[in-house]
């Protein structure tokens, strides 16, 4: 048994406690003891059963672009995961963002960078939702990782799992919190209105009878990511994914699940020996600019390699990278049935 395994499971005990608060927290709000505020424009959230990363992101990403190519004007509301700051904060008011990263979290940022939109944070977000209605001229609302903010009314619910979760052989993960990576238990997906099996780059793969049969009575659609190819993180330069073939870089990355990534450049026949990984949200420092930059030259490599999100954590340090060639991959949600999952999500809202 694996070390972490080990530690998960000495944390088994807790796992009954938790399961029973989130219980009846939920059913405070199925009963409608607990309510969930409404505001004036449609809301679709976006959120998962686990922690770590289930490609809400990049969904997020997806659907903003969606509304906006539709004649809409959305807005993207996150709780700021990770930020410094407290409270409601307007990240963006149109294209723009007006604070910096440690401030508002990543994820919004790189929202952003894609989709030129008003955004916000706010830990509250019903109160942060009618402030940030009163501040810009959005008609819409998306909600990133909002599955267990039951205090706001949302439209279209969206629930997101990754295919690796699903069809793992290691039932710890299964398991909720503290032992496992669950927030909530499995028959939680009946508040969903659709579900996204997210496969990212794998190949797609049958699921066990025991999730086919949880899924049967719901909406749903499969997705991966594309490797659009790589952005130089100082000047936003593109390139394609043909032109770092082969080559020797040093690969880092701060996301949840890194091997994702690292299986993303394999398949791109990129070099993937050297690397260095940092823990999720991981809010980079001098110190760690200068273990990136003494690993580049004495292992005498071409390039830095990053994922997107990590590029606007590093961007800040552009000067201290002057004379190193740094890149992130740029990635795309597809899904194999794409025109009538973007049917079934604008139905909803309009």
């Amino acid at each position: 048994m694996k070390s972490l395994d080990f530690l998960r499971f000495l944390m088994f005990p807790l796992t009954p406690f938790y399961g029973f608060i989130i219980r009846l927290r939920n059913y405070l709000f199925d009963k409608n003891i607990f309510k969930s505020g409404k505001v004036n424009v449609p809301v679709i959230s976006i959120g998962n059963l686990t922690i770590g990363g289930s490609g809400k992101t990049p969904t997020t990403i997806y659907l903003t672009n969606l509304l906006k190519n539709n004649g809409f004007k959305p807005g993207v509301l996150s709780r700021g995961y990770g930020r410094k700051s407290k409270g409601y904060l307007l990240v963006a008011n149109n294209r723009n963002s007006l604070n910096d990263v440690e401030e508002c979290g990543d994820e919004i940022l790189q929202t952003i960078a894609e989709c030129k939109v008003p955004a916000a944070v706010s830990e509250n977000r019903v109160r942060g939702a009618n402030k940030f209605l009163s501040e810009t001229k959005i008609d819409s609302i998306i909600l990133d990782d909002a599955f267990q903010h039951r205090w706001i009314h949302r439209d279209l619910d969206i629930l997101l799992f990754e295919q690796r979760l699903l069809i793992a052989k290691n039932k710890l993960r299964r398991m909720l919190l503290p032992t496992g990576n669950m927030r909530e238990h499995f028959d939680s997906t009946k508040r969903a209105d659709v579900i996204i099996l997210n496969r990212k780059f794998s190949s797609k793969e049958e699921l066990p009878a025991e999730f086919e049969q949880l899924f049967a009575d719901k909406k749903v659609f499969t997705a991966y990511y594309e490797s659009v190819g790589f952005v130089d993180v100082k000047t936003h330069s593109f390139y394609k994914p043909e032109e770092f073939v082969g080559q020797k870089s040093l690969v880092i990355s701060g996301i949840a699940n890194p091997v994702s990534f690292l299986n993303a450049l394999k398949k791109m026949n990129v070099e993937t020996a050297n690397h260095l990984i940092f823990r999720d949200h991981k809010f980079y420092t001098k110190d760690d600019i200068q273990k990136i930059r003494k690993s580049f030259y004495d292992l005498n490599t071409h390039s830095v390699i990053t994922t997107q999100k990590d590029a606007v954590r590093l961007y800040p340090f552009s000067k201290e990278f002057d004379d190193v060639d740094i890149y992130y991959l740029k990635i795309e949600l597809k899904f194999d049935r794409q025109k009538e999952f973007d049917e079934f999500v604008l139905k909803c809202i309009k």
